[in-house]
């Protein structure tokens, strides 16, 4: 990060601060615009945007001789490939299947890994830390952050996968899993929830490279660090003799936002996966907390 830069964000963190109490949220503001100004950032968005126009241009491909454009069921994952030929509003659903058990979570691991470490390697922690007058505060701006570019990541897949779908297949009612027809409109509105539980599944691991990050100096190190546990815990999750402790995954329940298009909805795996999100939100972000502030910061 160049020093202007650094003397752009202070400028903004000072001016926020003379109105009151409600000066934190200019220190949010900074950071949310540092991070989605990073050509690093753009380019994960654009990654995970092309993902859907991937599958989307495969499965035309692949149909365009009257096919069936994928397996109809099977497999431990939801079988919504099958379904995008009849109406495009399932490539949403497929995007977000596909991407969510490595593309989302790894771009997450690099925001999150870099979220501390990466400011110490550039050598503007300590200056940061004397701007907003707090540890505490500028941990919470960082998860904040993440925790937006997590919403902003899992909207741009949608986003891309609904542009693709209604380019390429036609729209329109929607059959639930359960078999049953809802309008076009409550399907979206479907949609937008899954987009929400999705991003909502990723707080953990946000805080997870937050840890990892409050613990090296090196934004590479703690990016690094953060995608090989995340790869490391799905490894583990599909290995049969682990059964008894694999719920307590972070990933284990991921896949559990297809209930949202059972018809009436199944909320036991999505409630038990925002329970198992939200658990490690508060373990590792309290780690998070008590590494960081008792840190001594040299750069």
């Amino acid at each position: 990060m160049s020093q202007a830069e650094v003397v752009r964000r202070s400028g903004e963190i000072e001016g926020a601060r003379k109105v009151g109490p409600l000066w934190t949220f200019g220190l949010l503001r900074s950071e949310l615009l540092t991070t989605f100004r990073r050509w690093r950032t753009l380019a994960l968005l654009a990654v995970l945007a092309a993902v859907p126009i991937l599958v989307g241009i495969a499965v035309k491909i692949e149909t365009s001789d009257g096919g069936a454009g994928g397996p109809g069921g099977g497999g431990g994952g939801p079988a919504f490939i099958s379904q995008i030929t009849n109406n495009g509003l399932f490539l949403v659903f497929t995007a977000l299947a596909a991407t969510l058990p490595f593309f989302l979570p790894m771009a997450i691991g690099v925001i999150a890994g870099d979220a501390i470490a990466g400011e110490a390697n550039a050598g503007t922690l300590r200056y940061l830390l004397v701007a907003p007058a707090g540890r505490s505060r500028l941990l919470l701006t960082k998860y904040a952050t993440t925790m937006a570019f997590c919403l902003v990541a899992t909207l741009v897949v949608a986003l891309s996968a609904l542009a693709v779908g209604a380019l390429l297949f036609p729209l329109g009612d929607v059959t639930t899993i359960s078999g049953t027809r809802i309008s076009f409109a409550e399907g979206l509105g479907r949609a937008l929830l899954i987009a929400l539980v999705v991003a909502a599944s990723l707080i953990g691991v946000a805080a997870l490279g937050l840890f990892v990050s409050t613990l090296t100096s090196s934004g590479i190190a703690a990016m690094a660090t953060t995608v090989g546990l995340l790869i490391t815990v799905q490894i583990l999750d599909q290995i049969p003799q682990l059964h008894a402790i694999q719920p307590y995954f972070f990933s284990h329940h991921w896949l559990s936002f297809a209930d949202l298009m059972r018809d009436p909805v199944y909320w036991d795996d999505l409630v038990k996966n925002l329970g198992i999100q939200a658990l490690y939100a508060a373990v590792f972000g309290s780690a998070a907390w008590a590494r960081f502030t008792a840190k001594d910061v040299t750069t």
